[in-house]
């Protein structure tokens, strides 16, 4: 997932693509947990996605915020 994509989306999409991710990674957590997890990289993968996502929404939350203040 690349920052400048993220960067295009509605609030909304951002939190969708967030929820999505977080159940990517419970998923991945439980397929660890019971020896199932194939691909051992994903889950660092998902991580970050996850918090370049939180990231971008905090962005635009201080952006909203600093424009009404003006």
């Amino acid at each position: 997932m690349i920052a400048a994509d993220l960067r295009t989306k509605s609030q909304d999409e951002l939190k969708d693509d967030l929820l999505n991710l977080r159940k990517e990674a419970f998923n991945l957590r439980f397929q660890a947990a019971s020896g199932q997890l194939e691909n051992t990289v994903r889950v660092r993968q998902v991580r970050r996605d996850i918090a370049r996502v939180k990231t971008i929404i905090g962005e635009q939350a201080s952006a909203a915020k600093q424009a009404a203040a003006s």
